[in-house]
């Protein structure tokens, strides 16, 4: 199949052959057909597959077709920087067509999304949370929704945002197309597709199994040692860009300083960071300026960076569904990609729900030369460093010490600069709420 087989309107296709876009990828094949027809759709299938594109371009084409004022479309994803992709790849598939969009997420100013809502958008991409706050101020207006892409509906799942879900939903107009896309498809998610979707046509591309272009290796170690591991690893694996999963916050950050103490360039990614912090991450990342990214698992979702070689998970995932959807940042377009897991004694269940979901078992691996019985002092990731020291904490000088009392003078005024200075008040002002 070639994409002139679709019948694209012919400014989205001089964009498809600007991007080098030929052949479309197994789910484009087979979703965008039902999506120009205007069809309900399931597509289920693992990241980077191209699934993108294959709610963006019918989208773009069916709002050519018929020019009307105001939204038309809506797309709800979980994360900004999935948003801020889909938003992405709207520009560059739109451009040229006059088509307006509008990346609505939380961590930012709402003043700049007013602006761009009020001045009129066909496309909304959007995170749940934000986007009721815009529709509890009247910025955004849904009521001329007539094409809904869920995009990562099972990590939106996952993420909680059910509630928020439905609530979009109750104002969204009931005759509308609604695709739904996701990389699994749990019992409460299929719930959701009846009622949401209903008579939708199911494409299923490659579930649950991560792309055949991944080598995956678990390298078991004792918990002290992990990390001396992972370090090793990253100096003598013949690695490219590598992304470092971790389990909570603080232990990403704490890794990334261990990382950074041993030469190599890296960046930190979760959710603490704002989204200034975050877009420097991942731009350095994508650019090469940053080797190494340590992320946790809602900060990685949507992760679009080519030509990631190794996915290391520090931490054992909780679930396999997380599993393949950390390492599928890697093999991504065909090209290979190696998957790593450090496992302690005490994940021996986790391993086995992930070898049950892949169908094999992993394969056990040791790095030639690393020490797995050195005696260290174990480097607690999860123990916050101290904190420094406070002017209070600090002790007073002894009465002898001081210079006046040493000359045997009186003292008879201040006695150092700070005393001259005026009580400051500690006033600090109060932040307002989004």
């Amino acid at each position: 199949m070639n994409f002139l087989d679709f019948e694209l309107h012919p400014t989205l296709m001089a964009n498809v052959r600007a991007q080098g876009f030929a052949e479309p990828t197994p789910i484009q094949a087979e979703a965008i057909p039902i999506a120009l027809a205007g069809g309900n759709l399931i597509g289920l299938a693992q990241t980077g597959t191209g699934k993108t594109a294959a709610f963006v371009l019918p989208i773009l084409h069916r709002l050519l077709l018929a020019r009307q004022v105001g939204t038309r479309a809506l797309i709800i994803t979980p994360t900004r920087e999935l948003a801020e992709q889909i938003n992405d790849t709207i520009i560059v598939f739109g451009k040229g067509t006059g088509l307006r969009s509008a990346a609505i997420y939380g961590g930012v100013g709402m003043e700049p999304q007013e602006r761009a809502l009020r001045s009129g958008v066909d496309i909304i991409v959007a995170c749940p949370g934000r986007l009721l706050d815009h529709m509890g101020r009247g910025t955004a207006h849904l009521e001329g929704v007539q094409s809904l892409v869920l995009d990562e509906a099972d990590r939106m799942l996952d993420m909680g945002f059910l509630p928020a879900i439905r609530r979009v939903l109750a104002a969204l107009p009931t005759r509308r197309q609604t695709m739904l896309f996701s990389a699994t498809l749990p019992d409460e998610l299929n719930e959701l597709a009846a009622t949401t979707a209903p008579g939708a046509k199911l494409v299923q591309i490659g579930l649950v199994r991560p792309a055949h272009t991944i080598t995956h290796a678990i390298y078991p170690v004792v918990p002290h040692r992990k990390t001396a591991l992972l370090l090793d690893l990253l100096h003598k694996a013949d690695t490219g860009s590598v992304l470092v999963f971790t389990r909570t916050k603080h232990r990403a950050n704490r890794l990334l300083q261990q990382i950074a103490r041993e030469g190599h360039s890296a960046a930190v990614l979760h959710s603490n960071k704002s989204q200034n912090q975050r877009q420097l991450a991942l731009d350095g990342f994508r650019d090469g300026r940053f080797r190494i990214l340590v992320a946790t698992d809602i900060a990685a979702r949507g992760l679009d960076v080519e030509r990631i070689s190794h996915v290391i998970n520090y931490d054992v995932p909780d679930t396999a569904d997380a599993y393949i959807h950390r390492i599928g940042r890697t093999g991504r377009a065909t090209r290979t990609g190696d998957a790593f897991t450090l496992v302690t004694p005490e994940d021996g269940a986790e391993v086995r729900m992930i070898e049950r979901a892949l169908g094999a078992p992993l394969e056990r691996r040791q790095l030639a030369g690393f020490d797995y019985n050195a005696q260290v002092p174990a480097v607690n990731l999860d123990e916050r460093p101290p904190r420094p020291p406070r002017r209070d904490d600090r002790p007073a000088p002894r009465r002898d010490d001081h210079p006046v009392a040493r000359s045997g003078a009186p003292r008879s005024g201040p006695s150092s600069r700070r005393d001259e200075q005026p009580p400051r008040r500690d006033i600090r002002p109060t932040r307002r709420s989004a």
